[in-house]
Formats: structure tokens, sequence, C-alpha cells
């Protein structure tokens, strides 16, 4: 049994691997000690997975993303491994504090937002259903950022999680590729050669990732940059010491930074060389491990599947195809058509913005091979459809979503709606001519960490009501509904929230100074700040309740705290000016003795899965109020009902299959539909028409015009309040009122406490189907073609 002898592996670790005594161990070495003990006995689960995928000759599925939000893997990997009471119990022998152990492990800076937490999730389901699968990305040095506040201002800085030993990686030196950029093309007979200029190693690191009860472990492969000639001894010798370690700085910037600034000419380029570096490394990683099995080349799409999560790995079409054409020797339409049979591809945005496109003398420049390869793989395309309008080429730019869609032989939406409106806007040419090809999978989230972990009163709750198959089973959650009517139940539900709340706001006047009530409601909002995601509609309400508390305060308000989290990215100003305004309307807002005993708002820094996981169990209402016809998918709307907090919302992404499952009176609905949307754009002047049709939104507005919340700078955010009372492309203006109606909808809903816990535990009972063992389900079968290996 994996928890027999755990506290003296433990010990034992500590000792010949910490190097550490017991009595002078730290926090962090009984964290490393306790890490390697359970990675022991991950790594024998990890090779029986290897060796039967070889013994089988199984179809191996890769996937491919800029980012993987792993989070934090130690408590992953003991709930998965069933060691929670064994670790409990060790630490409580040893006089260790075990929360504290777990809580020592930083997050790995992996990824920002729902792309990389969702391929996070993707890869434990994976390995709990058994599919053998390799994630493939880029090790990031420092992630994205770090987050804080300086005069509400947000404030980068990097992320160290490497400075730390990561416990959980294997480094593989044996697995190294040579990645060329530049240069110049020659043709040798019926091939080109491709003779880069400029070329770095990539370099293999392994991490295991191991399903619920460590049945299969599949294998999560980052790639780190690293200079072919890293060190220049002669100029080192000369007293040159910058230049002489200059090709390692240089090469090591590929994997310093996820997603570095691209509003620059330098930032496009190492944009497009991270894509590249990571994609053509796995590609050639893939092509081996495919030739130490097979000798056949043709045999790719029935032992191979490589699905691209959005458009970064796009460049994986022409790369493929010029492995296979310029080096293995095929016929271009023929490598064409096996890198197709090979390759899929999800979208994951109608933001003609985030589809990406490079411009062909980039593309020229720095990948000079592929930049032809494109043009004939756009001129087959055109062949094959004479009536096409769309094209990878156009404008003297390269489309990667279009050319994601024709290299690839499915494409997936990740929502009902997303999937309808692909096909209806930015595929809609592509649709026509290739009906077949768009499918699609609704996003889902792992159970393990987003219920079972993260939440653990409410999950012993549902265990104790139904057993504990659920855990990979999720809709089995259907069955804690006729629970509903048993007192006991409820009462439970209601207390674990309310543990879960006071654990919150502990910790936010422990570290952040601030005080809240947890009999209030948590009205969360976590995303990526982006104007399409509409923190600023979030903000304005809460101006105009703040208002309306303070000219009427024995109205009988519905105490309420509102909680953000998300970054922007550096170079979007308008995402950081409504970070600043959320905390400038915090510091007055919350420090109004009038409104405090009724309304608090607070910006958490530096949102990541950690918090999430501290903010979810905690949530009573859930913001997904993006604008109609935006919002892919989301994920954080299913973590957030899963764990039983309503949602306030759209129709947008899956709010709309969320709705429909947990029911239109356990969901507060506002808002405009995709269409409606549309429409609206149409009307002139439409924000004007919508403040003067609504006193509320006219005096939130001109609070901020006026600087109630910038006293020392009073035109601080006239751009964001010019900008919605003209363009206002997100319609947050015209949507104004409807939400300000739903949100006095949840405030008398929350009144009614009984009501409310019944709305949240239908929440969880109903919202089993949105589990990524689901979602995987249907990859395997609607797309990947590849079956399940689990004992």
């Amino acid at each position: 049994m994996p928890h027999i002898g755990l506290r003296e592996d433990i010990l034992r670790q500590l000792a010949y691997v910490v190097g550490k005594d017991p009595e002078h161990a730290t926090l962090y070495d009984w964290r490393i000690a306790l890490s390697h003990a359970v990675r022991e006995r991950i790594v024998d689960r990890w090779f029986a997975s290897t060796r039967r995928t070889y013994e089988e000759g199984a179809k191996r599925v890769y996937y491919l993303s800029m980012e993987f939000l792993i989070g934090r893997l130690l408590e992953d990997a003991i709930t998965n491994l069933r060691l929670d009471e064994a670790a409990e119990l060790a630490f409580r022998e040893l006089g260790i504090d075990y929360a504290a152990v777990l809580l020592d492990e930083p997050d790995a800076a992996l990824g920002n937002g729902g792309l990389g937490r969702l391929a996070a999730c993707f890869l434990e389901s994976l390995s709990t259903i058994g599919c053998p699968a390799y994630g493939y990305g880029i090790r990031y040095e420092h992630g994205l950022f770090r987050q804080s506040f300086e005069d509400g201002r947000q404030v980068e800085a990097p992320e160290t999680w490497l400075l730390q030993h990561h416990v959980w990686e294997f480094e593989r030196p044996e697995a190294m590729f040579q990645i060329g950029f530049g240069g110049e093309v020659r043709e040798a007979g019926a091939r080109a050669v491709w003779e880069p200029t400029e070329a770095v190693f990539a370099e293999a690191y392994d991490t295991p990732i191991v399903g619920w009860q460590g049945r299969w472990a599949n294998t999560l492969r980052l790639w780190s940059a690293r200079a072919v000639d890293p060190f220049d001894l002669e100029r080192f010798n000369l007293g040159d010491y910058v230049a002489a370690a200059a090709p390692e700085a240089l090469a090591r910037t590929i994997s310093r930074v996820l997603y570095p600034d691209d509003t620059t000419e330098p930032g496009k380029e190492l944009r497009l060389k991270q894509e590249f570096f990571f994609t053509a490394a796995s590609l050639r990683d893939i092509l081996r491990r495919f030739d130490s099995e097979y000798d056949d080349i043709r045999k790719l799409p029935a032992k191979v599947a490589i699905q691209l999560n959005d458009t970064h790995p796009a460049i994986a079409g022409p790369e493929l195809v010029r492995l296979l054409h310029d080096e293995r020797g095929l016929e271009f339409d023929e490598a064409v058509a096996l890198a197709r049979g090979t390759l899929s591809y999800t979208n994951h945005t109608l933001l003609p913005e985030a589809l990406e496109k490079w411009s062909e003398g980039l593309m020229g420049r720095l990948l000079p091979r592929h930049m032809t390869l494109i043009e004939r793989i756009d001129a087959l395309h055109a062949r094959e459809n004479p009536t096409r309008k769309a094209a990878a080429r156009a404008n003297g730019q390269v489309n990667m979503g279009e050319l994601s869609f024709v290299m690839a032989h499915k494409v997936n939406g990740v929502s009902a709606l997303h999937t309808e409106l692909m096909k209806a806007t930015v595929f809609e040419d592509l649709h026509q001519l290739h009906p077949d090809r768009i499918v699609n999978q609704t996003n889902g989230v792992t159970p393990r960490r987003w219920l079972l972990s993260c939440n653990p009163r409410l999950s012993a709750l549902v265990t104790e009501a139904i057993g504990e198959d659920w855990v990979d089973d999720l809709e089995q959650l259907a069955r804690l509904e006729p629970r509903l009517s048993d007192a006991g139940f409820v009462e439970g539900f209601a207390a674990a929230k309310r543990a879960n709340k006071v654990d919150l706001s502990n910790w936010m006047a422990q570290g952040h100074d601030l005080l809240v009530d947890p009999e209030a409601m948590f009205d969360v909002q976590i995303k990526r700040i982006h104007e399409y995601k509409r923190q600023h509609l979030n903000i304005l309400e809460a101006i105009a309740l703040w208002q309306e508390i303070r000219a009427n305060p024995d109205a009988g308000w519905a105490p309420r705290v509102k909680i953000f989290g998300g970054k922007a990215a550096p170079g979007y100003v308008f995402a950081k000016k409504i970070i600043r305004l959320i905390n400038d309307v915090a510091r007055v807002v919350n420090a109004d003795p009038v409104t405090s005993p009724h309304l608090k708002v607070v910006f958490l820094p530096n949102y990541n899965v950690s918090l999430a996981e501290r903010l979810i169990p905690a949530a009573d209402l859930s913001e997904q109020i993006s604008t109609a016809g935006k919002e892919a998918s989301g994920t954080g709307n299913m973590k957030f009902a899963l764990n039983g907090a309503l949602t306030i919302g759209t129709l947008d992404g899956a709010n709309v299959e969320i709705r429909e499952r947990v029911g239109e009176e356990n969901f507060f609905l506002f808002g405009m539909t995709a269409d409606e949307v549309v429409n609206r754009r149409d009307i002139a002047n439409h924000a004007a028409k919508a403040i003067a049709a609504d006193t509320r939104l006219e005096l939130a507005l001109k609070a901020i015009r006026e600087g109630a919340f910038s006293p020392k700078e009073r035109d601080r955010y006239r751009d964001i309040t010019d900008n919605l009372a003209g363009p206002d492309y997100f319609l947050v203006c015209s949507d104004f009122a409807d939400y300000w109606r739903a949100q006095r909808e949840a405030d008398a809903a929350y009144r009614d406490s009984a009501a409310w816990t019944r709305k949240a535990a239908l929440n969880t009972a109903r919202s089993g189907w949105f589990s990524s063992d689901r979602t995987i389900r249907g990859y395997m079968g609607e797309i990947w073609n590849a079956g399940s290996l689990n004992p």
C-alpha cells in the first residue's frame, strides 16, 4: 500500500536528499522531504504507464500549449495517491504543521489564466482516464509576472519560483534539439535545405502527472532554451565579461517570460521565436519517439494525435510538413495530408485581435522556409477550394487562425455557443468549405483539484452522502439532489460554506489588513483583466450601489464584499487603468463609515491557482459578466458552480450550458444576447442613450469623471469615462441597467438564507457534467480516435 512507511520515508529523504536532521529542519526542508517521498511513489506508476503504452502499441496524444497553469503539485499528488490521511498522521507524529508544509510550495509560474489552467486540468484527466499522453510547453523561468500594487497601480516583477529546487521535474539532457532561426534556404535536388544563421538548444524537463488513485501517470515535458555556444572564453580573457556571457543570456531570453510584451518589433520577434522554439522541439521529440516504434511514417495519424491549444503552436502545420517533405522526402501533397491527419486545433476566442497574425516580413526573416511552405499550403488549399474567400495569407500577413484550420482535420470550440459562433463568424467561409471539420467540446474542470482538494469540507459532506465514486464520475453528484429534503444535509452544506468564508475573511485580515464580515455575500470576479470580461461594469455597479447606500443607509441592504483578482498584460494600458480604478474605489468605499457595514471592495494581488483555491470555496456569487459572444467558454464559472456559488452572468460561453443544467431559477441572468449585441452596436450613440436613460449609471460615471476616487488627479480616468460614453464597444453602459436589476435580485435572494443555500446546493448537484474527464473522453472519441489503457 502507498501509505506504508510514509513517515519513515520522509525522514529518510530529509536526511539523505535534503541533508538535515529533524531538529534543524526548516519548513522548506520538510516540504522537500515530503515531496521526494511522494514523488518516489509516482515514479513507479509513471514507468509502468510508459512500459504499457509501448507494449500495447497505443496511440499517444500530444497536447501543445504555451501555458500549463499547474499550480502547486504536492497536495494534488497526495490527493490522487490517496495519501492524505497518512501524510497528516506522519506530520502530526513529527510535531510539524502539515498545512504549513503544503502552503510552503510556490505556484509553478507556467501560465496566466483559463487557457493554461484548462491545459493542466486536461493533463490530470488524461492520466485519470489512462490515455497515453504528453503535454508540451515552455519552462518559463519567470512566468508572466508577480503582481503587486503601488498607489493602486499594477506593478510587475519577475516570478522567482525556480529560485527554489523544483522537486517535481526530471532534467533530460539526452532529449535536446537544436532549433534554428533566420538564414537561407537552398535547393538540393528535389528538396529544400534550410540553413539557419542562429540556433539554440531546447533542453527537456519532465514532470510526471499522476491521475486519480495513482492508476496512471503521463508526462508534462517543458523546454528550456540554452545557447549552442554558451561562453566566449576569448572575450572573457580580454576582460569583456558581459559580452563573454551574452550568447547564454540571449538564448535564455526565449524561455524566461510568458507572453513578452509584443507591442514592439523585438517583442513580436521574441513571441514568434518562443512559439516556434517549443513547437519545433516538440515535433522532433514526437517523431523521435514514433521512429523508435514504427518504420513507416505513413502510420503517423494512426499512432499520433497532436492537439494545438489555440494558435500559439500553429506553426506546427508548416513545421511538420517541412520535417516530412524536406527531411523525410515525402511528396508535398502527401506531407500536407499526413500532417492534417495528425493535427487538430482548439479555438479559444472570437476576438479578432486574439487570432494571431504575423507580418510576412517577420515570418520570412525569422522562418524563411516556413514562409515558403505556408505559401504552398495556402496555394494547395486554394486549388482544392477554388471558391474560398479566407486565406492563410492576406494583406501582407500570415493568419494563424486560418492556417490552423487549414492544417487540422478537426477544429473544436469550447462551448456550444462558441462553436456555433465560430461557424458563423471567424471561420464562416472555411466552415462552408469544410462543414464536418468544426466540432464542439465544452470545457470542464478536474473535480480532484476543484472540489475534493480545494474544498475538503464540502467534498467530505458529498462523500458522506453518496460515497466517493463521484471523484472520477462527477455526474454522480446528481444523486445529491434528493438529499436536499434532508435538513441535516442542507445545514451541513451551509456550515461548510460559512466555515470557508470565515477562513477567507481571517486570511484577508491577517494578510491584507481588511476586515470583512463572513455573514456578508462574497461576490467574486477573478479573471484576466480585459475589457470584454467587463471588470469595469462590476466596479461601476459597486459605485452606484455605494451612492445608493449613502443616500439611504437604513434601507435594509444585504451586506456584500466585492472581491476582484486578475492580472492585466503589461502593455494593456486600458486594463491597467481598470485595476487602478478598482483600487481607488476600494480605498474610498472601505473608509466610508456610512456604507462600510454594507459594502466592501477588495482587489487581491497576484491572482494564481492557489488564490483561486482560497476564493472559490468561499464565494457566494460568481461574476461571469462578459459581453455576450466574446467569452469562448470559461472554466472559472464551472468551478464556482461546482463549489456552490450562484452565477450572475450573461448568455455567453459556457454560462449558457451552466444555466441550462443548474436551472434558470438558480442563475441570475442579465444582458443582451450575442445577436442583440451586434444589433445594439449599429445604433448611433448607443452608450449616450443608455447613460441618459439611467440616473444611477450617469451619477456613477460623473463621480469617476469628477475625481471622487482620484481627488489629486481628477482626470486620471478620463479615458475610461470617455470610452464608456463614446464607442463603448463592449456595451458596458447598454447592459448596466439590467445588471443592476439582476444584482438586486441576488440581494433579495441572499436575505433568505435557507432558499439561497438550496440554490447553492442545486448548483453543486447539477454541475457534474462540467468535468474535464467528460471533456477528454469527448476529444478521445470525436477528435483523437484514442483509447484508455487504465488497468
